[in-house]
């Protein structure tokens, strides 16, 4: 019984580690589709050939709302120059939407679909989590937690 233990537990950390080096610098981003506001269908290769930050926020985390407005900063800074898509976690429809309209969030938002978890399938480990693509899908960085050192990182990828 040990011996099956011992072996189930080495091949979860195995899997685990394999899966951690998927999402890291120059990995092709999972492509998705996913429903917006307005109840249209998102999916994030429409966006091939820009550069894209990816948020995942949720309507529950405190950093989360205390970083949309260095959020919209930057979103009009370099508008047209990159697209911003705010991905709510953990969230119902209801609140995602009342959310992203208290707040006003201007970019692209959807809804973390049900049975297609992005959570998951970008190992995001805490909320926030920024993920900077360049315009061939590629990450270029993954920023955990509502970290000023983003934008610079989003002004050294854009020069």
């Amino acid at each position: 019984m040990k011996k099956l233990l011992l072996c189930c537990l080495m091949v979860a950390a195995l899997a685990t580690a394999a899966s951690a080096q998927r999402i890291v610098a120059g990995a092709k981003a999972p492509d998705f589709s996913a429903k917006k506001v307005d109840g249209t269908t998102f999916t994030l290769s429409s966006l091939q050939g820009k550069y894209v930050v990816l948020d995942f926020w949720g309507s529950w985390c405190p950093w989360c709302i205390k970083g949309f407005p260095a959020m919209k900063e930057a979103y009009a800074k370099y508008k047209g120059k990159v697209e911003f898509v705010g991905i709510a976690c953990r969230d119902s429809e209801a609140k995602w939407k009342a959310a992203t309209a208290k707040y006003e969030l201007p970019w692209i938002s959807v809804l973390n679909p049900a049975g297609n978890d992005l959570v998951a399938a970008y190992e995001v480990q805490g909320f926030p989590t920024k993920i900077i693509l360049d315009p061939k899908g590629n990450i270029v960085k993954v920023v955990l937690g509502e970290d000023p050192a983003f934008y610079q990182l989003l002004d050294a990828a854009l020069k």
